[in-house]
């Protein structure tokens, strides 16, 4: 029961400690899009917080959307209403 007490509590310290350096203990892989979670409809572009192209690495080409209320989704950037929204984005961007 000791050694168990110790091994407890030596992983909460270490995952304190990870905690306040900023290191994840994440795989690098869980930025990448894999095949059930695209989004296959529209999403209209006042719900679009932010997107993001997925790393090279992953084994699909895709865009990582964030929505206004949170929700994270991934799209195939060869979309027509995405590439429609990025080109808008890069329109209004350049005229500000």
């Amino acid at each position: 029961m000791k050694v168990f007490s110790l091994a407890l509590l030596t992983l909460l310290l270490a995952a304190l400690w990870t905690g306040s350096q900023g290191v994840s203990l994440r795989s690098p892989y869980s930025t990448c899009c894999y095949k059930d979670m695209f989004m296959r409809r529209k999403i209209l572009a006042s719900n679009i917080k932010s997107y993001q192209t997925t790393p090279s690495h992953c084994s699909h080409r895709a865009v990582r959307v964030e929505l206004l209320n949170g929700k994270k989704f991934c799209v195939d950037p060869e979309e027509r209403w995405f590439q429609q929204y990025q080109q808008q984005k890069k329109t209004t961007s350049a005229s500000t």
